[in-house]
C-alpha cells in the first residue's frame, strides 16, 4: 500500500510569508511517514516562525524511535506559550505517524478535527483525551486508526473551515459540515483523484468562497490517499560490463509497470538485445535538448546527461511547464509513487568533453541528487541499483 501525500497552501491577503507550516518526511527503511501540519498564531512572519518551530520539534521529536509520537506531542503542547493579549496558545498542530500497512497515530492540538473518509463515508473514530499539565484550556486528541486501501485523510489548519466567516452565504463560516460536502461531492465526481489535485481543489474553493476572493486568515489543506502503488523504471547509461547487457535487458522487460530509458547509448542497447527498432521523433525539439524517440514497450525514450541535467534542475526549482524531452521526463516522474532507477556505471567520454557546460556532472551524482529531491520535495519512494 502507497501513502499518496500532498499538501497545498495559500498565505493570508497582503501577506508575505504563510502563517501555516507543513512538513513530512519518508523513512524507506521504517516503511512509514510523518506529517505535520502547524498553525502559528495570527498571521505573517511571526505566525511562520511559531509553525515552522512547532512542525520542525515535532518530526524531530517523533522520529527519534524512543520517543512515542503522543509523548512527544505531550513535550510540545506543555511547552508552547500562551499569547498574553489573546490568551491562546501561539501555535497549534496535527501530526501523524504512519506506517505502510496502514496503522497510524495521530495527535490533535487546536486545529480542526481531520476527516477519514472510507468507501464515501466520514468515520468517527474513538480518541483519547490529554490534558496539559502546564495550561489548564489546552488539552489533545489522540487516535490510533487502522487504514485499508482507498482511505483518504485531510487534516487543514482553520483558514479552511472559517473560510467565508461573515458574508452573506456562510455568517459562520464553511465549517467541517461544508468542508465534508465539499470533498465528498469531489470524490463522487472524480474518485482516483490524486492528493496534490484534491488538497488543491480544496485551497481554490476555499479561496473562492471568501469575500473577493481575498483570505483572510493562511488557508492550509494536507490530504493523505492510501492506495496500490504506481511503479516505474528509468534505465539510464550502459553496464559496467558489456557482458551483462542481455541480463539487465530482460530485468528491463520483465518489469512490470511505467518504463523510460534516458541515453542513446542505453536505448540502442535494449534495442539490439530485445530486438526493438527505434523510431525517431520528427518533430522540431524545443530548446537545446533532442526530441524524444519511440519503441515498443517503452513509456518514454529520451536523450541521456543533458535531459536527466535539465529535469533535475527544474525539479529543484519546482518548474516544469515545458514541452520538450525534460518535460516530458518530470510528468513521467510525478505520475509514479515507487521510482526504480538502473544504472550503468560504463564511462562516456562524451560526458569530460570540456567544450561541454561546466554544470553537466556524472551521470550517478545527477542521479543521487535527483533521487534526494524526489523523496524530500515530492515524497516519492526511490530505489537505484548501480550497475
Amino acid at each position: 500500500m502507497f501513502i499518496d501525500i500532498d499538501c497545498h497552501q495559500v498565505k493570508k491577503y497582503n501577506q508575505n510569508a504563510f502563517g501555516d507550516y507543513f512538513v513530512s518526511k519518508r523513512y524507506p527503511d521504517e516503511g512509514k511517514l510523518i506529517a505535520v501540519l502547524s498553525d502559528g498564531l495570527g498571521s505573517g512572519i511571526k505566525a511562520n516562525i511559531l509553525s515552522c518551530m512547532t512542525a520542525t520539534m515535532l518530526l524531530k521529536f517523533v522520529e527519534k524511535e524512543e520517543i512515542p509520537i503522543r509523548h512527544a506531542a505531550e513535550i510540545v503542547m506543555n511547552s508552547l506559550p500562551v499569547c498574553q493579549v489573546r490568551k491562546i496558545s501561539y501555535s497549534t498542530f496535527s501530526v501523524i505517524d504512519v506506517n505502510d500497512e496502514g496503522v497510524a497515530r495521530i495527535i490533535e492540538e487546536g486545529n480542526p478535527e481531520f476527516l477519514w473518509i472510507k468507501n464515501g463515508e466520514v468515520m468517527t473514530p474513538t480518541y483519547d483525551t490529554i490534558q496539559s499539565k502546564t495550561f489548564k484550556n489546552r488539552c489533545m486528541k489522540s487516535y490510533k486508526i487502522h487504514l485499508e486501501l482507498g482511505d483518504r485523510l485531510i487534516f487543514c489548519s482553520d483558514g479552511v473551515t472559517q473560510c467565508g466567516l461573515g458574508n452573506g452565504k456562510l455568517k459562520l463560516g464553511l465549517r467541517r459540515e461544508g468542508l465534508i460536502e465539499l470533498v465528498l461531492n469531489k470524490l463522487k465526481e472524480e474518485p482516483d483523484i490524486s492528493s496534490s489535485d484534491l488538497s488543491e481543489y480544496i485551497i481554490r474553493q476555499t479561496e473562492n468562497i471568501e469575500t473577493n476572493r481575498l483570505p483572510k486568515d493562511d488557508i492550509s489543506a494536507c490530504v493523505l490517499y492510501f492506495r496500490e502503488p504506481r511503479t516505474s523504471l528509468i534505465f539510464t547509461g550502459p553496464p559496467f560490463n558489456q557482458k551483462n547487457d542481455a541480463e539487465y535487458a530482460q530485468l528491463f522487460k520483465d518489469f512490470k509497470g511505467k518504463k523510460a530509458i534516458c541515453g542513446g547509448t542505453t536505448a540502442n542497447l535494449i534495442s539490439r538485445e530485445l530486438n526493438r527498432p527505434i523510431t525517431m521523433d520528427n518533430q522540431i525539439s524545443i530548446g537545446k535538448l533532442p526530441s524524444c524517440s519511440y519503441m515498443e514497450g517503452v513509456d518514454l525514450v529520451t536523450e541521456g546527461i543533458l535531459t536527466l541535467t535539465e529535469t533535475l534542475e527544474r525539479l529543484e526549482a519546482g518548474n516544469w511547464d515545458i514541452d520538450n524531452a525534460a518535460g516530458k521526463l518530470i510528468e513521467f516522474l510525478l505520475d509514479s509513487d515507487c521510482i526504480n532507477f538502473m544504472v550503468g556505471a560504463k564511462l562516456n567520454q562524451a560526458h569530460y568533453n570540456p567544450a561541454l557546460p561546466v554544470e553537466i556532472e556524472i551521470r550517478k551524482n545527477i542521479i543521487r541528487k535527483m533521487a534526494a529531491v524526489l523523496q524530500d520535495k515530492y515524497f516519492k519512494k526511490v530505489n537505484i541499483q548501480f550497475m
